[in-house]
């Protein structure tokens, strides 16, 4: 499985400024399928994150998997300011109550040095925080303008997480991407949601690869 995404990656990247770096998929999952999703973006750049959900909120429809845009979702209070566990709790039974399953989580991070996040990644296989988590460890990505000051590479995550009743919003794939080349954002958003949709078909997450026909090929 590994192999084949690599070898997707590769052809995507001879035109592309993203990087598929680590890939990690719930080994208790086969197949993951999801009715209602919500897509998160975590960015300060309000361009960038509207641009980015709605496109892959179009790759939902185009697949008839209902989605919803978290721009649509969160007022700008909601994500200007640091919230606190409880707030957050409720938030997660709100989605419960209007019957999502499922949370697809990107967040724009950043670091420095390459090798010194390589060995970083060594224990990234171990990592398997929820969504609760996850988003309160990052929050301030949205509203402290010096969070990027300090990077010159950018690095970004997309986490695929259950919040089904009784699964504790387990974590079921996490793709860690490079951005190597952030001065078009509009392509970097265009390569980021096509990397991402590959990666889903190919572990059988919520996508599935369209099948051929065995006598046309078609």
């Amino acid at each position: 499985m590994k192999k084949r995404i690599a070898i997707l990656v590769l052809l995507l990247a001879g035109c592309s400024s993203v990087e598929l770096v680590e890939n990690w998929k719930n080994p208790d999952i086969v197949l993951f399928d999801a009715y209602k999703v919500l897509i998160v973006g975590m960015t300060q750049n309000m361009d960038a994150r509207d641009d980015f959900e709605s496109k892959l909120h179009k790759e939902f429809k185009k697949r008839g998997v209902e989605s919803m845009r978290s721009i649509d979702l969160f007022d700008v209070s909601f994500t200007n300011s640091q919230k606190t566990e409880d707030e957050l709790d409720a938030v997660e039974q709100s989605l419960l109550d209007k019957d999502f399953d499922a949370i697809l989580f990107t967040k724009v991070i950043g670091y420095e040095d390459r090798e010194v996040f390589r060995k970083k990644m060594a224990d990234w296989t171990n990592y398997n925080d929820s969504f609760h988590d996850d988003y309160m460890s990052h929050q301030p990505i949205y509203y402290d303008e010096s969070y990027y000051d300090k990077f010159t590479i950018y690095h970004a995550e997309t986490s695929l997480y259950c919040i089904c009743v009784g699964k504790e919003r387990e974590l079921i794939w996490r793709g860690s991407i490079d951005i190597t080349d952030p001065q078009d954002i509009s392509k970097s958003v265009d390569d980021y949601v096509k990397l991402v949709v590959l990666a889903m078909e190919e572990q059988d997450l919520i996508f599935r690869k369209e099948k051929k026909n065995e006598v046309t090929g078609l």
